[in-house]
């Protein structure tokens, strides 16, 4: 079995993994905010009809754990599309106190810029990090399936290409979301997804619905693309009652965040 990518230490799965590259990489839990259900506790999220003073408040706890002040974060729109832009010290606060003050319509930020942190929003959907040795490039995605079969992670690695980075260069984490145990799709999913990989990962549980691992098949779709080191996190957000999950809370539920940054020294 594969050692889980992911170290719980304290509310935080922190992706240890790439600290050997300087940088600050995890995933939030439901844990150590001041939200009140059906968002107990952690919300993170600005768009799901929470108090905005409380998610304002747990940011500010979360950014003085990391060591990244509120200042420093990029969020964007999340729109379960496959546009990725390249950020930096320019859009540094955009979306942290307002939703709508994000980077519009999306679902993937890059960058190779010091005293910034790539900040995006969770309740099931795959998160998606990107590393490149050779250019110093750090990335985030947000993909649902509609993100997946879009090709969300295709459209970062090619971003990067076009850069000059190769794609065996680049490294991808997927982080916790909800596994194929718990995710079941219909026939207009699955098709989606036959179109974007030869072998799709998923088992027939009854005529017209399937289970499907979308960590699984975002993976896939890197190591098509030229993608050789590849970690993936075994933890479902469905399962496990330290995550909000959309499905499991039925739409009702709070937001994980999922993070990135190069450390400096002392962190």
């Amino acid at each position: 079995m594969k050692q889980e990518p992911f170290q719980y230490e304290d509310g935080i799965l922190r992706l240890r993994a790439w600290e050997q590259y300087s940088i600050l990489a995890g995933f939030t839990t439901r844990e150590g905010g001041v939200s009140e259900a059906p968002f107990t506790s952690l919300n993170l999220g600005l768009h799901v009809k929470d108090e905005e003073t409380a998610v304002h408040e747990n940011r500010r706890r979360l950014a003085s754990r990391l060591q990244f002040p509120l200042h420093t974060w990029i969020c964007s729109e999340q729109v379960h599309g496959s546009k990725v832009a390249r950020t930096g010290a320019a859009d540094a606060g955009k979306g942290v106190y307002a939703y709508e003050d994000g980077i519009p319509g999306t679902d993937g930020i890059y960058t190779d810029e010091q005293n910034v942190l790539l900040t995006s929003c969770y309740a099931d959907c795959v998160p998606l990090y990107f590393y490149a040795p050779s250019h110093s490039f750090i990335g985030l995605a947000h993909a649902g399936w509609k993100g997946t079969v879009q090709g969300i992670a295709l459209e970062m690695i090619r971003k990067w290409e076009a850069a000059g980075v190769q794609a065996g260069d680049i490294h991808v984490a997927i982080g916790p979301a909800i596994g194929a145990c718990c995710y079941v799709v219909d026939d207009r999913v699955l098709d989606a997804a036959k179109q974007v990989v030869e072998e799709v990962p998923y088992r027939q549980l009854s005529p017209g619905q399937y289970a499907l691992d979308l960590k699984e098949l975002n993976a896939l779709i890197c190591k098509q693309a030229g993608v050789h080191e590849i970690l993936v996190s075994s933890r479902c957000t469905s399962c496990e009652s330290m995550f909000f999950s959309h499905r499991r809370d039925r739409g009702q539920t709070g937001r994980m965040l999922s993070f990135i940054g190069f450390k400096e020294a002392g962190q």
